[in-house]
């Protein structure tokens, strides 16, 4: 199956006539790099470094055994990886060949990943043996029955370690096969193309497959360069997973966009953080701003050399003025700035370093050129600067569209700009401000926790009657979930650690397991029998979920 993006003629000529569109693809980049710098180091991950001209080495191997193992142009490739050389090496022999890459949230469990593979239909799946204790071959396994279209899996073992049977290990897919890599220019994809495949979490009750050319990619790195400083001689850090956005765009790409060095973590650690900095002298970092607080709080900081961190971009939760003036005073030579983006529109805001302070704490950054961003009233009426209003964008950062979801591509767009789901401001100079959420969906940290998927899974909980799972405000993550429930008659109670055990076995995410579970008599309704949440969470922030009046 050949997953159909929803780009129209008049979009595409749109784009590339305004220059948005470079029709460049990140293997291009890749191939300039190696000419021009193939000694550099171009990635540096937990297990070893790679310089430009092996990673392009391994970047063909990778490709041929691919089309060995009878992957064509438009097939999905699936991977769910942490953030190690393995990961960029997949994405890029997929981008060589034409075929689509999908990486999948490394935390993410049997419900997450089966919906996304079988939507997907992939051909091909790449796991590790094992990562932070789970065993992802055995959750395979347990899939597999249900997944017709998987044909080969592929295991990153242990150290030390034979790929279980039934699988393949990556030493296959990196094996010389004695081919002229030169042959591989005749699959090279055209840039309107799609290239990748990632799921966001939905507010509708199922994930959404987010559809990205190479050319809507390409657009969204483009222009950070220059607002950053960036150049062939930064070392860029990032310790969000790859399968998302921020770290493929921010992390992955950007690095390889530049011919500079990339230098990333499979777990954040603020201490580990400071010891790449210091070894690797990393000059940039992009993650949520939690990451930022966690390293003003390493107790031996003072003791630190951070003097080649010159940004830190902080996305997902606002910036408070007291953790901007502490950055200022104990990362002097770091320019903290903070930003806005969807996995569908990439990062569609962000600050200069030269901001004023106000600017920093109070909004969220500019558009990016050719990006144009409007708020409208609940009717769709344009409003002026400062009033708050529904967040729409239009440019060519947005996606190609929903996998295999037309219906839901087109509910989300309005008169040709595309309905974020947030509520901001644009102030006079354009500074948008976001300051909620229209939309069912917790911020847990810069993670979004899709609220009604869920809540869909603890109804299926045999104790449960009714549950509404909402956000309480965390001085450190923004949010944190809770689920306040009633329960089925009979029933004596339900503790947090029952509700875990439960969506353990569902195979839901860690990370989206509520931390909180309040049980009530019943749940404050409107009279169409809505529940309202907004009273559950001023009931919970004062300490408490009280039943409906």
């Amino acid at each position: 199956m050949t997953l159909r993006t929803h780009l129209t003629p008049e979009r595409i000529a749109a784009h590339t006539a305004s220059g948005h569109w470079p029709g460049r693809l990140i293997t291009d980049d890749l191939d300039l790099a190696a000419d021009r710098t193939p000694a550099r180091t171009a990635v540096v991950d937990s297990h070893r470094s790679t310089d430009h001209a092996r990673l392009r080495e391994e970047v063909d191997l990778c490709a041929f055994a691919l089309l060995d193992l009878g992957v064509r142009p438009g097939d999905v490739v699936s991977f769910q990886l942490p953030n190690r050389t393995e990961w960029i090496v997949l994405h890029l022999a997929a981008t060589r060949i034409g075929a689509v890459s999908h990486p999948v949230i490394p935390a993410h469990r049997e419900r997450e990943v089966g919906f996304a593979l079988r939507l997907a239909r992939s051909k091909v799946l790449v796991v590790p043996r094992t990562f932070r204790g789970f065993d992802h071959v055995a959750m395979v396994e347990r899939m597999r029955p249900d997944l017709p279209d998987l044909e080969h899996v592929v295991v990153v073992p242990d150290a030390g370690e034979p790929a279980p049977e039934g699988t393949r290990p990556w030493s296959d897919l990196v094996a010389d096969r004695g081919r002229d890599p030169a042959t591989l220019a005749a699959l090279r994809p055209e840039p309107d193309d799609l290239t990748l495949l990632i799921f966001t979490s939905g507010t509708t009750g199922e994930p959404k497959g987010v559809m990205h050319t190479h050319n809507t990619l390409a657009a969204a790195l483009e222009p950070l360069p220059a607002r950053l400083g960036h150049g062939p001689d930064s070392v860029l850090h990032m310790a969000s997973t790859f399968a998302h956005l921020t770290g493929l765009l921010y992390g992955v790409r950007l690095a390889l966009m530049l011919g500079a060095t990339g230098v990333y973590q499979e777990v954040w650690d603020p201490a580990r953080f400071a010891d790449l900095v210091e070894r690797h002298r990393i000059t940039s970092t992009s993650a949520a701003t939690p990451f930022l607080q966690d390293v003003l709080s390493l107790p031996d900081l003072g003791g630190r050399d951070l003097s080649s961190l010159r940004t830190f971009c902080c996305m997902g939760a606002p910036i408070p003025r007291v953790l901007l003036r502490r950055a200022r005073t104990e990362l002097p030579g770091a320019a903290v700035v903070g930003g806005w983006g969807q996995t569908e529109n990439a990062l569609v805001t962000l600050g200069s370093p030269d901001d004023p302070e106000h600017k920093i704490v109070e909004t969220d950054g500019r558009p990016w050129p050719g990006m144009s961003v409007r708020v409208v009233d609940d009717a769709g009426t344009p409003l002026p600067s400062g009033e708050e209003g529904r967040l729409q964008v239009r440019g060519p950062f947005l996606f190609a569209g929903y996998a295999e979801r037309p219906d839901l591509t087109e509910a989300s767009y309005e008169d040709g700009w595309f309905d974020t789901g947030d509520l901001a401001s644009v102030d006079a100079d354009g500074y948008v401000g976001i300051r909620g959420r229209t939309k069912d969906v917790i911020i847990r940290g810069g993670e979004n926790i899709p609220v009604v998927y869920v809540e869909n899974v603890l109804s299926e909980h045999p104790a449960i009657d009714t549950v509404a799972v909402v956000a309480v405000s965390d001085p450190r993550l923004q949010e944190r979930a809770c689920a306040v429930v009633t329960l089925q008659e009979g029933t004596r109670g339900l503790t947090l650690e029952d509700l875990r055990a439960f969506l353990a076995d569902q195979g839901v995410a860690k990370p989206y397991w509520p931390e909180r579970v309040e049980v009530v008599e019943s749940l404050p309704r409107t009279p169409s029998g809505k529940i309202q949440k907004f009273r559950l969470r001023q009931d919970l922030e004062k300490g408490g979920a009280g039943p409906a009046d």
